[in-house]
């Protein structure tokens, strides 16, 4: 409450007006309620600002291996990448340093390229096991494998952490699995590509959040929802 302090009581005509002043009670609950209310909201703004960097960076990925498969596939004058010549993890390779910058070629031991474990949203333990790893000047790192048993159109398969070693080392925050089509369009699991927004769900649900140990489905859903990290 308000206090009115008493005016002076010296004497004179003009009287000047009560000063208004808060009580020490009362300031103390307003900065305990102020406390309490940043202690509330501060976490999740700074969640959502996380969420948005992870999806920039992904997006930014995404941007630059689809204009050099594009570029690739108009270099060697060919109507699709396997007719380009990517058809084993040596071309994959080899195309991967023809058109980035690679500070680190791992071969095949996934460490220091990758982190040695990752954790998907339920909290369940996974690992990275494909064939070959490096990591790129922008600070992603790349495993990657020909997927010559695979659904026919997908070409091969990418786990991406976007920011290499560095955590939350889990999937479908900063690591995502994504998989290259024969036409060159990067997409999530599927029979061809673009997958379908319902396939894209489905993987969501079976696989991104559920216990399962494959890693694919959190792409597609970022995919359906715009470029927005809305789980």
């Amino acid at each position: 409450m308000l206090k009115c302090l008493p005016a002076d009581q010296s004497g004179g005509g003009n009287s000047p007006a009560p000063k208004l002043a808060f009580t020490l009670a009362e300031v103390l609950v307003t900065l305990g309620i102020i406390g309490v209310v940043s202690a509330m909201t501060v976490p999740t703004l700074m969640q959502n600002h996380q969420r948005k960097t992870y999806v920039v960076q992904l997006h930014k990925f995404y941007n630059e291996m689809s204009q050099a498969l594009l570029q690739y596939q108009t270099d060697k004058n060919a109507i699709n990448l396997k007719e380009a010549g990517l058809v084993s993890n040596d071309d994959i390779g080899e195309f991967i340093k023809s058109y980035f910058k690679v500070v680190n070629d791992c071969g095949a031991d996934r460490t220091p390229c990758m982190a040695n474990e990752y954790k998907k949203i339920s909290g369940t333990a996974v690992s990275t096991n494909l064939n070959r790893y490096v990591t790129l000047a922008s600070g992603a790192s790349l495993g990657y494998s020909y997927k010559s048993a695979a659904p026919a159109n997908i070409l091969f398969s990418l786990d991406v952490d976007i920011n290499g070693q560095n955590g939350p080392n889990i999937v479908g925050r900063d690591v995502f699995a994504v998989y290259v089509y024969e036409n060159g369009i990067i997409d999530d699991y599927g029979a061809s590509a673009p997958v379908s927004k319902d396939d894209r769900e489905n993987n969501f649900e079976n696989t991104c959040i559920g216990t399962a140990a494959d890693w694919y489905g959190c792409f597609g859903k970022i995919l359906n929802d715009n470029w927005e990290m809305t789980y």
